[in-house]
């Protein structure tokens, strides 16, 4: 598994609220789509970084991480395995607190070292799909149990 425990929903309630999503155009099709309109609906800022740099839901993109003039909490990766390690490696060089890798981003050397940097992680699944998750077990009232944090 590619999170401890309690993370998931750390980096979804209490990490921050500015998503940067890395592969997100203004695509319909793609999934990076999908899951941008989901975390929106959460209350989450979603900022497009696509090489192309385009607006998608009314918000600014930019080419590259390095290019946001703001804050960014979260980064998510919508790109392949072989170019994940280098994003990861820009999210900590920008700052960010977390980085989620999107269902089949799998690259265990990135999350040793974006661990290792301090940051929370999350490698091979969908937060909108955690989200959902989230919410039946918390309407259910079933709540996990915390371990301290670091």
């Amino acid at each position: 598994m590619y999170a401890e425990p309690g993370i998931i929903r750390k980096i979804i309630e209490e990490t921050g609220d500015t998503w940067a999503l890395v592969g997100l155009s203004s695509n319909t099709r793609r999934a990076a789509y999908g899951v941008a309109e989901v975390l929106r609906r959460h209350g989450k800022r979603v900022v497009p970084v696509h090489p192309k740099a385009e607006e998608v839901h009314g918000e600014q993109g930019y080419a590259s991480l390095a290019d946001i003039p703001f804050a960014v909490d979260v980064v998510d990766v919508f790109v392949n395995s072989d170019l994940a390690g280098p994003v990861a490696d820009e999210a900590v060089a920008i700052g960010a607190k977390a980085v989620w890798f999107q269902l089949g981003v799998v690259d265990e050397e990135a999350y040793e070292r974006t661990r290792a940097a301090g940051l929370d992680m999350v490698m091979d699944r969908c937060p909108a799909i955690e989200l959902a998750s989230l919410r039946r077990r918390d309407a259910r009232g079933v709540r996990p149990v915390r371990e301290p944090l670091a």
